[in-house]
């Protein structure tokens, strides 16, 4: 019986790492609607899903599609006219359907969006491009103050990861720049390494993809990142700054619960990969693991911490 036991016991121990690997495919191709214009953060991440996702359900092709406009709004008003069917995922933004939703200018409401799985988020980083006399962050403050209101930062979007992470660095560091909006990161590439714009306030990804034409200055992590380790946290420079923009799927709302479930289990296999997981770190994404189990505790601290932020940008107050 004790041998009965002890064989049960290990099968559990050893099941849910024998669950991660399992990988039910589709029965048909994956429509992967994306919010944003192809060459920013959320159509890089996408591209690496489809190469994975090909890797292990080699009759299934993952059709990226694009529907952009009014920072991902646009795709996010429209998600529930998709069909239900489990073949039709969205990709999603936070805090971006969180803010928007306060912000009043949208047709949709944050619970209006049903999110299966966020893989990852990429953290918040102050660049200016390579041609810049700015060299340090130190230059940047000091240029900052000396003429207020006179610097310009870029980022993808209008009430976005973007724009709250440049009302934070104001307020953080007692500086006033300006921010530039974008439809999406690919957008905002050409005006920042083209010097069109001082600088940006965007993320990791962007930093690593572009280091022969951009300067990294302060980047919001824990510790340094290791590809740029010449790089100071804000947090060493003085201020509590650990934050980004992550990146899910969802899916429209009358997707059946046993399809959502299989989404959430396949998205968390892809993350699981190992190449996956290459991909990522050389692109300067942290991978997260939050699906449908996780969904319900992870939502409730992000809207609560997001709706207070939202006061940072004046969101809601005419």
């Amino acid at each position: 019986m004790k041998r009965i036991l002890s064989t049960l016991a290990l099968a559990a121990l050893v099941a849910p790492g024998a669950m991660a690997q399992a990988v039910t495919c589709p029965d048909k191709n994956v429509n992967y609607w994306q919010a944003f214009p192809p060459g920013g953060e959320s159509d890089l991440s996408a591209r690496h899903q489809q190469n994975v996702l090909k890797k292990k359900c080699p009759n299934i092709e993952t059709i990226i599609q694009y529907k952009a406009g009014a920072g991902g709004a646009l795709m996010w008003t429209q998600i529930n006219t998709l069909p239900a069917d489990g073949a039709n995922v969205v990709g999603v933004n936070l805090p971006h359907i969180v803010f928007q939703p306060i912000e009043g200018q949208v047709q949709y409401k944050t619970q209006d969006i049903t999110p299966v799985f966020w893989f990852h988020y990429t953290p918040d980083i102050l660049v200016v491009p390579s041609q810049s006399p700015i060299k340090t962050f130190d230059d940047f403050i000091k240029a900052a103050k000396a003429t207020p209101g006179k610097l310009s930062l870029g980022g993808s979007g209008q009430n976005s990861a973007n724009h709250a992470a440049h009302e934070r660095f104001n307020k953080a560091f007692g500086v006033k720049t300006i921010y530039v909006p974008f439809k999406g990161t690919g957008d905002m590439a050409t005006s920042v390494m083209g010097a069109q714009v001082d600088g940006a306030m965007t993320y990791t990804a962007f930093a690593i993809n572009n280091k022969e034409r951009i300067r990294p200055l302060a980047v919001a992590m824990d510790r340094r990142h290791p590809l740029m380790p010449d790089v100071p946290t804000f947090k060493e420079l003085g201020v509590d700054w650990v934050d980004g923009a992550y990146r899910g799927i969802g899916v429209p709302k009358g997707t059946p619960q046993a399809e959502r479930k299989r989404l959430s289990d396949l998205w968390r296999a892809l993350n699981n990969d190992a190449d996956m997981k290459d991909l990522a770190a050389k692109s300067g994404f942290e991978l997260v693991n939050v699906g449908l189990e996780e969904m319900d505790g992870f939502m409730a601290t992000k809207v609560k911490l997001y709706t207070e932020g939202a006061a940072l940008l004046n969101l809601g107050k005419k």
